[in-house]
């Protein structure tokens, strides 16, 4: 696994090794990242305990500046995480682009930042100037971050969890932004609408769904209850990200979705992930298309 790790630079947090775009079909099960201080093993099946601790070994020799080595086991119940070498780190802060965000281990299934969504954080920073921001599915609100750093005029985060939403402020404070700017919005988004027009019209669409939550989400047939809302949230020349991670629906899908609901929206064109996040088949890693209402066209 460590030959085919190429980073050199080890300032910001980056996956190292994506062994789940079975590019690399023997480790088609580990995912390794860096999130300083930290190398986080992610594992999808079992392996042998040799076999990882010679990892390990080669992973401290690799990034000096690792104070702990942690394997998750996403193949057992609640993804358990342990620390295999060094410190007991619970929390810490990355580094992305120059914002700081915040890290937890062993909390819960992920760890507060999606690293293969950088290329869509620094598009979102280009874009914002000026611009009043929806962000729905917000998570962490890393999008929002990355936004006020560009200038947005607001953000509007709009995600179920609470908790999630907290988590989103505290990254705001950790980079000393203003929140006054910056709207939380703790509701099911289905049935919020008119809560989101009320801060609208919006210049700037983020949406990033899961692709199955239990009772909340199932973006297959959920996609098109949000895009065909489009038309009541956008400015004219609005400019949108939309995203898909399932491995199972392709951009195909989701533009057909786009030209069914909303055809004033344009594609203008797909934003790659990062080349370390490589994919053995098209269509099956993280999708984000980038379009524009233009409802007069």
């Amino acid at each position: 696994m460590i030959e085919y790790i190429s980073a050199t630079n080890f300032e910001e947090c980056q996956r190292l090794f994506h062994g789940r775009g079975h590019a690399y079909p023997e480790l088609s099960h580990v995912n390794v990242d860096w999130l300083s201080p930290v190398v986080l093993i992610t594992l999808y099946q079992a392996v042998e305990v040799d076999w990882l601790n010679e990892q390990v070994s080669q992973l401290v020799a690799l990034v000096p500046a690792c104070k702990s080595v942690q394997v998750q086991r996403r193949y057992e119940k609640f993804a358990p995480t342990e620390v295999l070498w060094g410190e007991g780190i619970e929390h810490t802060v990355v580094q992305e682009s120059g914002l700081k965000y915040n890290i937890a281990f062993g909390k819960s299934q992920n760890t507060g930042l999606f690293l293969d969504m950088k290329n869509g954080r620094d598009w979102a920073r280009e874009k914002a100037d000026g611009k009043n921001v929806l962000n729905l599915f917000s998570y962490t609100c890393a999008f929002s971050v990355a936004a006020i750093a560009g200038n947005a005029k607001q953000v509007v985060n709009v995600d179920v969890s609470k908790s999630s939403l907290s988590k989103g402020r505290e990254n705001h404070r950790l980079n000393n932004q203003d929140t006054s700017l910056v709207k939380f919005e703790g509701v099911d988004i289905f049935k919020s609408y008119g809560r989101l027009k009320k801060y609208g019209p919006y210049e700037l669409l983020i949406c990033d769904p899961p692709s199955f939550q239990k009772g909340s989400v199932d973006i297959e047939k959920d996609y098109s209850k949000i895009i065909k809302r489009i038309p009541q949230l956008m400015t004219d020349n609005g400019e949108l990200m939309l995203c898909l991670n399932s491995p199972d629906l392709t951009e195909a899908f989701l533009k057909a979705e786009v030209e069914r609901e909303c055809p004033q929206c344009q594609f203008i064109e797909m934003l790659d992930a990062p080349a370390v996040f490589k994919e053995a088949h098209q269509g099956k890693g993280l999708k984000v298309l980038l379009f524009k209402y233009l409802p007069n066209e």
